[in-house]
């Protein structure tokens, strides 16, 4: 079962508090920096075993040093609770390593 679309105030509301993210297309959206391309896939290592326990998977790209992420539940129509949790694990994940 999907969850639940989020309502605009409360995509604001998340934005607010999710540092680097911004909408864009309807969907939540931030690249990451890296020092390299070792570092990037890491994080994008650890962000798939967390994409597999979610059941919640993100569009994403990956050159050299960025990746670049979209968030949206398909199944939704648009941006939920589980994008605004993924995106929370991936500035958690980032930390002081992205720029």
């Amino acid at each position: 079962m999907a969850s639940q679309r989020l309502s605009d105030t409360d995509i604001q509301t998340a934005l607010n508090q999710l540092r680097g993210w911004s909408l864009q297309g309807n969907k939540l959206h931030r690249q990451f920096k890296f020092a390299n391309f070792n570092e990037a896939f890491g994080f994008m290592t650890r962000l798939a075993l967390v994409a597999e326990k979610m059941g919640h998977h993100p569009e994403w790209f990956n050159v050299y040093n960025r990746v670049t992420i979209d968030l949206t539940t398909h199944d939704a129509g648009g941006i939920t609770a589980l994008d605004v949790k993924f995106a929370e694990q991936a500035n958690a994940f980032a930390g002081q390593n992205e720029g």
